[in-house]
């Protein structure tokens, strides 16, 4: 994120929000202790992917007892809450996902994970104590609402496209009547906390996995004219296709093409029969996603056949690009700066390529997704752990300016 001037139309204060959200951020600071026990209680047991049912009884017990109409997922462990205002208007979603990655923690915290090859690296956490303490927030000031808001509860964001499942589940009719805005946050540990970072229009990346399999003749190492071996022809893969994302992608438009694993033999003295590279694929138009997906296929299988092998490729359809609708995103920057200061609202100069599936709900939507600094303290956050690290820290105290965001979203929304 870098700084900038506050964007047209978000003056430094934004007048009336300071009344009409008098006290709420207090109330999130002083419902803390909850918000950082769920937090904990949630970090301490992570899980990954769709299934997340220690994660969804743990909500469950948290939103127990608050005005909402809750139903719970089929196909995943999801959990969709309903609040419905007391008079007649449209409908919010805010979304929290849930999920952890495949990581074994190294953090040193006293809360760390208990679970081996698991840990909530990406805040995750943080999202789902967040949400429940705005749940808590809003339930109290359910006759301020003309409308009602959809707590989306998300498993299977990290590469399993969850909000697609729930989506398909009915999330977005959940509350009686299609949703009419929706929002998500993402804390960051390379932000100061209690920054918040967007954009309008292209936010991040699309994201689509591939795999190749070159099929070549086994043989002996001692004799590899009578094999194909199918292991020069991947190496020869990696160049070409380096080489073609600045051949054949414009320059002016932003791609992304990594191999992420390259494997192959059993032994040092046997040609294999076959060898594969895995990798994935980032673009912020769906042109540029078409031309790369089209020339990768083009250039494996030339490359293979230049060595006699045959190339098999494999392309997963990943996430779709975030695109933020532009008044959302002003809303979103106008609440922050009237909630939190003028110094607590940033637009960010540009797309990361980075990918989120809450990208599917914008698609269906308008709505808007942003970053929220939680650097720890003491860290400068340029040298904080990032997300995705197995050392990643969070400052705690950005839930309550999360809680009381997304809070602010649906009162503005819904008055």
């Amino acid at each position: 994120m870098t700084a900038t001037s506050p964007r047209r139309g978000a003056p430094a204060g934004a007048p009336g929000s300071e009344a009409r959200f008098a006290g709420l951020l207090d109330e999130a600071r002083a419902l803390q202790p909850r918000t950082v026990a769920l937090r904990r209680a949630v970090h301490r047991h992570p899980e990954e992917g769709l299934e997340l049912p220690d994660t969804q009884a743990a909500v469950l017990r948290t939103l127990d007892g608050l005005p909402l109409r809750i139903h719970t997922g089929h196909a995943l462990s999801s959990v969709v809450a309903v609040l419905a205002g007391t008079a007649p208007g449209p409908v919010v979603l805010l979304r929290a996902d849930m999920d952890a990655l495949p990581l074994t923690e190294r953090t040193g915290l006293a809360f760390a994970s208990e679970r081996d090859g698991l840990m909530h690296a990406c805040g995750h956490d943080l999202h789902v104590a967040m949400l429940a303490a705005a749940a808590r927030l809003l339930s109290a000031r359910r006759e301020s609402l003309a409308g009602s808001v959809v707590f989306m509860f998300q498993p299977g964001e990290e590469g399993n496209a969850g909000a697609r499942r729930m989506i398909d589940e009915g999330v977005l009719e959940a509350a009686g009547q299609p949703v009419s805005r929706a929002f998500a946050l993402h804390v960051t540990a390379n932000a100061r906390t209690g920054l918040l970072g967007s954009r309008p229009g292209m936010l991040m990346a699309s994201s689509d996995t591939f795999t190749v399999v070159v099929r070549g003749r086994a043989g002996h190492a001692g004799m590899p004219n009578e094999a194909l071996d199918p292991i020069p022809a991947v190496a020869a893969m990696v160049g070409a296709l380096q080489t073609m994302m600045v051949r054949r992608v414009s320059a002016l438009e932003p791609a992304v093409l990594t191999i992420g694993r390259i494997s192959g033999g059993t032994s040092n003295n046997i040609i294999p029969e076959t060898a594969e590279l895995t990798g994935t694929v980032r673009a912020l138009t769906d042109s540029t996603r078409a031309v790369v997906l089209a020339e990768l296929r083009r250039v494996c299988e030339h490359v293979a056949a230049s060595y006699g092998c045959k190339a098999e490729i494999t392309v997963r359809g990943g996430y779709p690009a975030t695109v933020n609708d532009e008044g959302a995103c002003e809303q979103l920057m106008e609440l922050t700066t009237g909630l939190l200061g003028p110094r607590h609202a940033e637009s960010m100069s540009g797309p990361i390529m980075g990918a989120e599936d809450f990208s599917f709900v914008l698609q269906r939507v308008p709505g808007a997704l942003a970053f929220l600094g939680a650097c720890p303290p003491g860290v400068r956050p340029e040298e904080a752990a990032p997300n995705h690290s197995d050392q990643v820290l969070f400052d705690e105290a950005a839930m309550a300016c999360g809680a009381a965001l997304y809070a602010a979203i649906a009162l503005d929304t819904l008055r």
